[in-house]
């Protein structure tokens, strides 16, 4: 069978496991029917052995599979994590038929009467990186349900404790906000209440690709696909994705100016505080992870463009604790 190649994979959401005992990558995204051969809302996975050359994708995780889950629509952000020797699958799932209340006034007024409805990051466990995956909660998603939230990443802190880092939509706060909450031991359920991150409109930078004579960035400000990643000098990066020059349509989309950028907490502390970094890829890209090959090289995958996304892969480089691109691995695009 004919390998596949990054521009012939739908490819939304990107995240990589680089399993050791196998000398495998594992590429989740959310399911699409079209390549996977399988309808309905969830997980698959292409594997590589090199990051050129591709398998087929396979269902790893559907919402359909799973017995009186709370939601069944969305599918988004898939990453899976080994865990005290298991497998688990975090993925962003929704209810539009579940509405929350609309939140009172922020400081910036509530500018989009957009209905609120039942949308968080599930948390689901498998003995195998193919899964089949099976959700420790089907009543509920892991962060608080009436929060709006998505996108949500595991973070282990120092004193190994395990958290959940998510993003708080804008569509509650309008600027919107990244959030942690910590699990259980067994990563079942959340043992505290959110901690407050930072907020996307910390982002200096956010704006200033606004023509001349016209008004600085008015929100939203929005904050998406989080990941956390320490260095060797004893920093944390955060990997996240934002908006410039926001247009928000009539039906809530937004469009233009999509970016991927990076903050740093240089305690190496979850809590921060957070510096904010200029961002690393614009041209309409973003929700990316970084990853070590099994050579030692650093790399980072994300999605571009939004629409019909197609995954990007880029070396990177640490200098301290300060991220920087050395260049994009178009040799993996299966052109050479």
């Amino acid at each position: 069978m004919r390998p596949m190649r990054l521009p012939d994979m739908p490819l939304h959401d990107p995240f990589v496991v680089a399993d050791e005992e196998t000398r495998t990558y594992y590429l989740y995204t959310s399911n699409e029917p079209s390549v996977s051969g399988v309808q309905g809302t969830g997980t698959m996975a292409y594997r590589s052995h090199d990051l050129r050359d591709w398998t087929p994708p396979v269902p790893v995780f559907r919402t359909a599979d799973q017995t009186n889950i709370w939601a069944t629509d969305g599918g988004w952000a898939p990453e899976v994590h080994k865990w005290a020797g298991r497998y688990y699958l975090f993925t962003t799932l929704h209810d539009e038929h579940r509405p929350l209340p609309v939140p009172p006034p922020t400081r910036w007024g509530t500018p989009f009467q957009l209905r609120n409805h039942l949308r968080g990051t599930v948390t689901a466990v498998s003995d195998s990186l193919l899964g089949p995956f099976t959700v420790v909660d089907p009543e509920r998603p892991t962060p608080p349900a009436h929060l709006m939230t998505l996108d949500g990443t595991l973070h282990v802190d120092r004193d190994g404790q395990p958290w959940m880092v998510y993003a708080h939509e804008w569509l509650q706060t309008v600027d919107g906000t990244m959030e942690a909450i910590r699990l259980a031991p067994d990563l079942t359920r959340t043992v505290s209440d959110p901690v407050h991150l930072f907020k996307a409109s910390d982002a200096p930078w956010l704006g200033e690709q606004i023509p001349a004579g016209v008004p600085a960035q008015l929100p939203p400000y929005i904050t998406d696909g989080p990941q956390l990643y320490p260095t060797p000098d004893g920093s944390l990066l955060m990997l996240w994705s934002t908006y410039e020059k926001n247009v928000v349509g009539p039906d809530g989309n937004i469009s233009g100016g999509y970016v991927q950028t990076y903050a740093v907490s240089e305690s190496g502390d979850l809590r921060g505080p957070w510096r904010q970094r200029r961002p690393l890829v614009r041209d309409d890209s973003g929700h990316g992870m970084l990853f070590r090959t099994f050579e030692g090289r650093l790399m980072m995958i994300l999605h571009r463009p939004f629409e019909n996304a197609r995954g990007k892969l880029y070396e990177m480089e640490l200098d301290g604790h300060e991220l920087r691109v050395v260049r994009q691995c178009t040799e993996l695009d299966g052109g050479g």
